[in-house]
């Protein structure tokens, strides 16, 4: 059985096959005191007029030109006219860059729209005109064998010198449009032989130049061709970009209906995780579920207790709602995750509790403020946004009427969903 990877070229002078745009990232002069500030009182479309977004050259991301001076954050001086509670959940910091996502989120600021929520709470707008930067067209090539993953061209070059794991041809006879075809070795029969030596591939790597695969954790991860399917091997997990391995998770949300109000839990990532360090996050983010052995259900009742403290007898009532997905090539990096979304219906008596110290806290906030801080900032982890905007679709936040809400609808699921 041969196994194919298929490299990516650096800089394709083709059509794209799917489209690759990022997520408007705010200037971190734009920080809103929203912590502290009850909904009504939050920033309108009309209290920023001068917002004009503008396509950087250099980092192909969307920065902000101009930023009315009331809502600028200055350097040293202390966000002193709205204090934040004595002891908030959460402390207002500035978030890292967000990477690129394959998800058309032409999200600027426009004429209030209406999106079906109470007077008072801020609405998102939604631009169409906004397009993503071209990627790249992979074809795969069915007559070689299951197509398990796509990797960039510098990486392969990493890989030329293990001739004993890694079969590397050029692929131009077989009319692909990458460079490389990289194919698993013949003699590596079974699932644990490959495992083992693309594992010591990686070990190698690391040892070399442990900067080319940072945050190795020794947690391996099923490699499939569609979610469910048989195992080829199984990779180190924060290897799996490098070689584009398909990812799939789980991301729940959990509301509370407070009369005609539904309200979001709301975590905030532990200052000392690798990734993300202090990004908002929904209330469970599982990005990586391995779908063999446990269902997802089971995962999900799972995860609610050890990360949130949420007992069985509610999260078994976590109702599946469908699966957004997103390509994100950053550098070397190709990610093609999955993720299946989950809504949990929580009593308003309930509190999530840290059970694990992946988050700093949880938050209770209104939908309509959630929905304003994923439009306006990049405080959200990119891919809970997402699952957020999923969720607002759902719930009857954003309507059709609302300017590029096909577009918008249609970008959740830009990945390949098998």
């Amino acid at each position: 059985m041969t196994l194919l990877l298929c490299p990516l070229r650096a800089r394709p002078k083709f059509a794209p096959a799917f489209r690759i745009s990022p997520l408007l990232e705010l200037t971190q002069s734009l920080a809103f005191q929203w912590l502290s500030i009850p909904s009504s009182s939050y920033p309108t479309d009309s209290a920023l007029p001068s917002l004009q977004f503008a396509p950087s050259p250099e980092s192909r991301q969307f920065l902000v030109q101009s930023v009315p001076r009331r809502h600028r954050f200055r350097s040293g001086s202390p966000l002193t006219r709205r204090n934040p509670p004595a002891s908030p959940p959460f402390q207002l910091s500035p978030p890292p860059p967000l990477p690129r996502l394959a998800a058309s989120l032409g999200m600027t600021p426009s004429e209030p729209l209406n999106l079906n929520t109470p007077p008072g709470i801020p609405l998102i707008s939604l631009d169409s005109s906004r397009r993503s930067r071209n990627a790249i067209l992979i074809r795969s090539i069915r007559d070689r064998g299951d197509t398990i993953g796509y990797i960039h061209n510098r990486f392969v070059e990493h890989l030329k010198r293990f001739e004993e794991v890694f079969v590397i041809k050029d692929s131009s006879s077989h009319g692909a449009r990458f460079g490389y075809c990289v194919t698993l070795h013949d003699k590596l029969g079974t699932p644990e032989e490959r495992t083992a030596a693309v594992g010591e591939v990686i070990k190698c790597l690391v040892e070399e130049q442990e900067e080319l695969i940072p945050g190795i954790q020794g947690e391996l991860y099923p490699v499939t061709s569609l979610f469910g399917g048989r195992v080829y091997f199984s990779l180190e997990r924060v290897a799996a970009p490098y070689f584009g391995i398909k990812a799939y998770g789980i991301h729940m949300n959990g509301f509370v209906e407070s009369g005609d109000e539904k309200l979001l839990w709301v975590a905030k990532r532990s200052l000392v995780k690798p990734t993300y360090p202090g990004c908002w996050i929904i209330l469970l983010p599982e990005d990586w579920f391995a779908p063999h052995g446990i269902s997802c259900q089971e995962n999900v009742v799972k995860e609610c207790e050890e990360e949130a403290g949420i007992p069985q007898s509610i999260s078994v009532k976590a109702l599946l709602v469908g699966a957004v997905s997103y390509v994100d090539i950053d550098g070397d990096r190709f990610k093609r995750d999955v993720l299946f979304c989950y809504d949990l219906k929580l009593p308003e008596s309930f509190v999530p509790k840290n059970q694990d110290g992946e988050v700093e806290g949880f938050n209770l906030m209104p939908v309509g403020s959630v929905a304003h801080i994923v439009r306006r900032t990049h405080f959200y982890k990119p891919n809970c946004s997402l699952v957020v905007i999923d969720f607002l679709f759902r719930h009857g936040y954003i309507c059709p009427e609302s300017l590029g809400y096909l577009d918008l609808l249609q970008s959740l699921r830009s990945g390949n969903c098998s």
